[in-house]
């Protein structure tokens, strides 16, 4: 591994404390590519406004590594009773599920799986025991997905990851209820890298929920997740991430997801907290008969800013994707989207589309919206668009002209305009959780 001794000042208090805690006992391959990784990462610049997929998110204002030092804390126990009690009520808020995995500041300290499930083949558990009891499987994913050459935060995250996830299922195993993650942050001033590795095999289905929660931090906090879901033929993925940080946190998710042959990929991102969010999202269709709606849902108060970068890849013909994302943004806060649908030479009979709406709820609030197509086949079908706007004034009046009070139908217009992200993904207990959220910003709103 790289002498932390020689690395510049550029992360070097995560690096100091992270690679010696990350290296001892694991496999020689994984070492090496972390080494590479840590290469690659002081090789790439940081990313600048003069890109364009960071010209509205100012890292220099925003992030600064140099402050970050590594969680240094043991696990916590697997022992519910001794979690902080938010972590436990938001648990309890969750349904049923086939099976769960908690983390506490970047530790798997818990993970259950339906005895069912397990002996068709099932695994879920830490990334780190995957790498010992899953070896040839994690090796020959563990970064194809999201390699260290994608960019600086890429290879941060594959250098210097503290734990993950690994869910894997056989084909034609299919899941009937979800996998709910539940992670909580609680060492303000540190960074926390994270992954998750999902591997579905032909005509298996998996429905995974992962949802991120923490008090609000006195110091900044930095949160990166890199996410790799691999769907093979026939293999149906839905896959949701729910963002509740508290002010302070800079929260970054890296996500990519291929579909092969008639794979289907669906996604949904949900953020509502963190003072800065990023995710890059990019959606590979891979075989003939791939398709992936991908969903997105956010909500700003305050200063909150949200950045959404997404791009939809057809590789080959035949293939579909559908993107919707909405958001509602009150008193300071901003959203950037910028999406791109990519149709490669060959990808005849793509059917795409890209669509961004915000709801501007305050005068103070902003939204950036960049569609773009960049077709090189000619017998598609592919649209984008985006509209940015104020509260449906005859929504409005149409409400109140039935005795609702302005803030009640305030709420009711709101809560219609963002519910349609949520009916397309009607995974249970995530749709109460989050409307209760969103009616807990709107009172603030009022």
């Amino acid at each position: 591994m790289t002498d932390t001794a020689t690395m510049p000042d550029t992360a070097q208090a995560i690096a100091a404390a992270t690679v010696e805690r990350v290296s001892p006992g694991e496999p020689d391959w994984v070492r090496k590519l972390r080494s590479a990784s840590w290469e690659a990462f002081e090789r790439a610049p940081m990313p600048t406004t003069r890109l364009e997929e960071w010209r509205y998110t100012d890292l220099r204002k925003k992030l600064d590594l140099d402050a970050f030092q590594s969680s240094n804390g043991a696990p916590a126990p697997d022992d519910p009773s001794a979690w902080p009690e938010r972590l436990r009520t938001t648990m309890d808020e969750d349904r049923e599920a086939a099976g769960h995995i908690v983390l506490i500041d970047s530790h798997v300290v818990h993970a259950d799986i339906d005895p069912d499930l397990a002996a068709q083949g099932v695994i879920l558990g830490s990334l780190r025991d995957a790498i010992d009891g899953q070896d040839d499987v994690v090796r020959a994913h563990l970064g194809s997905c999201v390699p260290a050459e994608d960019g600086k935060f890429e290879a941060l995250n594959l250098a210097l990851w503290a734990d993950g996830i690994f869910l894997y299922v056989p084909a034609n195993v299919r899941i009937e209820l979800p996998i709910r993650v539940t992670r909580w942050v609680s060492e303000p001033g540190t960074a926390h890298l994270t992954r998750v590795l999902l591997i579905a095999e032909p005509h298996s289905q998996v429905s995974y929920v992962d949802e991120i929660v923490s008090d609000d931090f006195p110091q900044p906090t930095y949160t990166s997740t890199v996410v790799e879901v691999v769907a093979r033929d026939g293999a149906t993925v839905r896959y949701a991430a729910v963002q509740r940080l508290g002010r302070g946190a800079f929260y970054h998710s890296m996500q990519r997801t291929l579909a092969s042959r008639d794979a289907s990929v669906d996604t949904l991102n949900v953020g509502l907290g963190a003072s800065v969010s990023r995710v890059d999202l990019n959606a590979r269709l891979q075989g003939p008969g791939g398709s992936s709606d991908m969903l997105g849902l956010y909500f700003g108060d305050g200063d909150q800013h949200f950045d959404f970068n997404t791009s939809q890849d057809h590789e080959e013909p035949n293939t579909s994707s559908d993107l919707l994302y909405k958001g509602a943004l009150d008193g300071n806060s901003r959203s950037v989207f910028r999406g791109i649908i990519r149709v490669r030479p060959g990808a005849q009979r793509t059917d795409a589309y890209q669509t961004n709406r915000n709801l501007l709820l305050s005068e103070g609030a902003r939204a950036d919206s960049l569609p773009n197509l960049e077709i090189e086949a000619d017998d598609v079908k592919c649209s984008h668009g985006a509209t940015v706007g104020q509260l449906d004034s005859e929504s409005l009046f149409y409400l109140m002209s039935r005795g609702l009070d302005r803030v009640t139908a305030e709420r009711l217009v709101v809560l219609g305009f963002l519910g349609e992200v949520l009916a397309r993904l009607p995974l249970g207990g995530v749709v109460e959780k989050v409307t209760r959220v969103i009616e807990e910003k709107l009172a603030q709103h009022a």
